[in-house]
């Protein structure tokens, strides 16, 4: 009977051994889930420090496009400015044009000579108008760098 006791499992609650083995294990396992916490919270970490950095580097980004499109819509303004300037002398020389062809055309009538009256070209006659067609504008992204 003595080899019977022998036999018997050592996972009996009475069996010391098991009690033994048992905390053994729930210490391991204790101190791998504290690990294995440790190294969530270590990886949770480094993903917040990522995406704070990535918050400020698109945050700089956003300012440097920012400034770039400001710089872009001066320069707009200040070629649209010149343009009216451009425009309004277009329009101004245009009218002497025609006044001096109007003289000219008096001259030659009085005269009775043949005189050599330019014509007025087309876009001058209309300097408000693009003499080109509309087409899309096409920018390279690094079109805006100072």
């Amino acid at each position: 009977m003595g080899s019977l006791q022998r036999q018997t499992s050592p996972e009996s609650d009475n069996d010391p051994r098991y009690a033994t083995v048992t905390d053994e294990r729930k210490r391991k396992r204790m101190i791998s889930n504290r690990e294995s916490a440790r190294r969530s919270r270590m990886r949770k970490q480094k993903q917040l420090g990522d995406l704070i950095n990535e918050v400020t580097v698109l945050k700089n980004d956003n300012t440097k496009i920012t400034e770039q499109v400001e710089a872009a819509t001066r320069k707009y303004v200040e070629m649209e400015s010149k343009n009216d300037v451009l425009r309004a002398q277009a329009s101004e020389l245009t009218d002497r044009l025609r006044s001096l062809n109007s003289v000219l055309e008096m001259v030659e009538d009085i005269s009775g000579q043949a005189l050599d009256i330019p014509e007025i070209p087309e876009s001058m006659l209309n300097p408000w108008q693009i003499p080109c067609p509309m087409q899309p504008i096409m920018a390279a992204a690094d079109m805006f760098e100072c």
